[in-house]
């Protein structure tokens, strides 16, 4: 992560089913996403929501590696849940609703793996890296920044997807930083659009909800892309990435 490489990571919010993530692991390597996300547990706003499945979802997440050979990226919640994440995940993401839980980034700050910290909804740059700093404190120096777009006045999109944020990080710190355009907007039609500035920005990856049917999707349907939306827009992010000198790496091949 970093350097002239841009990482395409891709999958669905949530693990549904055995059938849906490794239908959408499938789509994330075919189109060359270089890793696959899903969320086994999930932070909702409403407790009526769907919740994840849990170690189940995590289960099916090594399945999934096993199978296309994709490194997993997932969310941990709290301490506890961390340590089950850490026994699957290659690269342990932190939400936005964790980004100032201080104990849950000591606790992945001690377990050496890649921790892909995302901007909480209303903090400051600063804060967000002094957030990484926890992590950094503890030993652990595989800390991925990531923005994702923060709360505004505007009902137009979900959230101000700060692009910004991308070049200040990178004069401030040495950390890479990836963009989350499927949160920062929360509207499919418009994830593409901003995946391609996000890169032309110089973000050092991007985060993309892919869902096999979005229509039936338990969560984040509305901003998860199609498998043919996914499929054009990782050629588009070539093309950008070509015209500032940067590159896609390939996607691996055979399993793990």
């Amino acid at each position: 992560m970093g350097g002239d490489a841009v990482v395409v990571i891709g999958g669905p919010c949530s693990v549904e089913s055995e059938a849906q993530i490794l239908s959408a692991a499938r789509i994330v390597k075919a189109a060359g996403g270089n890793a696959l996300r899903g969320g086994a547990f999930k932070p909702r706003s409403s407790p009526y929501s769907f919740q994840g499945m849990g170690r189940k979802g995590l289960e099916l997440l090594a399945l999934a590696r096993k199978e296309t050979g994709l490194p997993i990226v997932t969310e941990a919640m709290d301490s506890e849940g961390a340590q089950m994440v850490a026994e699957v995940a290659d690269c342990i993401q932190i939400g936005a609703r964790n980004m100032q839980n201080y104990s849950l980034l000591k606790t992945v700050g001690r377990m050496k793996k890649p921790v892909l910290l995302k901007r909480g909804m209303a903090a400051t740059i600063n804060e967000l890296l002094l957030s990484a700093e926890y992590i950094l404190a503890e030993g652990n120096d595989k800390v991925i920044l990531c923005e994702r777009g923060v709360r505004s006045f505007d009902p137009a999109a979900r959230n101000m997807f700060d692009l910004t944020a991308i070049p200040i990080v990178h004069r401030l710190s040495h950390l890479p930083i990836i963009a989350d355009p499927s949160h920062g907007t929360g509207l499919r039609d418009k994830v593409i659009p901003m995946a391609r500035a996000a890169v032309a920005a110089g973000a050092d990856g991007v985060l993309i909800e892919v869902h096999p049917e979005p229509d039936r999707a338990l969560s984040d349907g509305a901003q998860s892309l199609y498998p043919e939306q996914f499929t054009q827009l990782v050629g588009e992010l070539r093309a950008v990435a070509a015209a500032i000198g940067r590159s896609i790496p390939p996607a691996k091949t055979g399993t793990a």
